[in-house]
């Protein structure tokens, strides 16, 4: 396999991967917009606070979902980029309440982990595929 071929396979990864983990909240978000707030420990306590969560975790991340899997099989230089933004200010956001308001808990350093690495990896890619200029025609 040709370079160029292993960057635009390592990038449809990351990018499925990335929506598939989106995908996978924006359910919850959706059907059980409680359970996503379980994971932090808030408590949902009105019909309006169910309704954001749903429309930020469940439609939000639908979009993000649809979007990412638009730009594996079309553009996946622009679908980097966008994951490269996403998980980076992910991290950032986390940083900056570590900063302001105090260490993180467990699921909130995991989670920057988490999002640090897919951030490093998006950069990696992003650098790759400027190398080789691909885009998703011819794969």
């Amino acid at each position: 396999m040709n370079p160029s071929r292993t960057i635009k396979v390592l990038s449809r990864i990351y990018l499925y991967l990335s929506a598939g983990s989106f995908f996978m909240v924006s359910m919850m978000g959706f059907f059980s917009p409680q359970a996503v707030m379980d994971l932090v420990q808030v408590k949902l306590p009105n019909s309006d606070a169910f309704s954001s969560i749903r429309g930020v975790y469940g439609g939000v991340g639908l979009t993000i979902t649809v979007m990412l899997v638009r730009w594996a099989l079309k553009d996946i230089q622009q679908g980097v980029v966008f994951l490269c933004w996403l998980w980076g200010l992910y991290a950032l956001s986390r940083i900056i309440t570590w900063t302001v308001e105090g260490p993180l808990g467990a699921f909130g350093t995991q989670w920057l982990v988490i999002e640090s690495v897919f951030f490093i990896l998006g950069a990696l890619l992003w650098l790759r595929l400027q190398r080789y200029r691909v885009s998703a025609q011819g794969l």
